[in-house]
């Protein structure tokens, strides 16, 4: 199965450019998503509430997503405690998800610190939506109805575009240059002529996956 990575900086489009893979059929694994589903799960839930502290629950003993959120985005180190919790389960949820998705010819694995986490390596290849940072502070000021510092107080713990650009195997703008869905077309095209030479490899070759 080739696996995708699909990244980019808050207020970059990467969720409507994974929208749009999926209207071509492919499956897609929305990380941040599935992300929040484990805060539910008792022993995560009981985790983050060691770090945290239970200041963090909602009257339904619930944790406060908005709150944890205040936390970690001003705090780097707290951020990382986060991470440490939930990126490994995620990791593994995703792993089982694309192993169902059998007759597909690649999944998408839609996550915003791809680089920034160390998990690069996880994926057959990287696809970046590039934004530049003025724009991308307007999308989510608009989006979220927040001010402009609130947003640079997220961005401080990505990389920068340029260098996520440099390393991503694809990159897709989307700053209004150029029209996405067609260099999604572009990208889907070449990832499944990838995917059809990988198939045929392991077909005339089925010792291609234990080498």
């Amino acid at each position: 199965m080739v696996k995708v990575g699909l990244t980019g900086n808050i207020g970059s489009g990467k969720t409507t450019v994974a929208r749009i893979f999926a209207t071509l059929g492919i499956p897609v694994y929305y990380a941040d998503d599935e992300s929040k589903k484990f805060l539910d799960d008792p022993v995560v839930k009981n985790e983050i509430l060691k770090q945290f502290g239970y200041g963090i629950l909602t009257n339904n003993q619930e944790i406060n997503r908005r709150s944890l959120a205040s936390i970690v985005f001003t705090d780097p180190f707290a951020l990382e405690i986060l991470n440490s919790i939930l990126h490994p389960r995620v990791k593994v949820d995703f792993g089982k998800w694309a192993d169902e998705q059998a007759n597909a010819p690649y999944v998408i694995q839609e996550a915003a610190i791809i680089f920034e986490t160390g998990s690069a390596a996880d994926y057959n290849f990287i696809i970046h939506t590039s934004c530049a940072k003025e724009i991308a502070i307007d999308r989510v000021m608009r989006r979220d109805r927040i001010d402009a510092n609130s947003v640079l107080r997220r961005m401080q713990f990505q990389m920068e575009d340029a260098e996520k650009s440099a390393l991503a195997g694809f990159v897709i703008r989307n700053d209004g240059s150029e029209l996405v869905i067609p260099q999604v077309l572009d990208i889907h095209r070449k990832l499944l002529d990838i995917s059809i030479k990988t198939r045929n490899l392991h077909q005339n070759n089925p010792l291609s996956d234990e080498m």
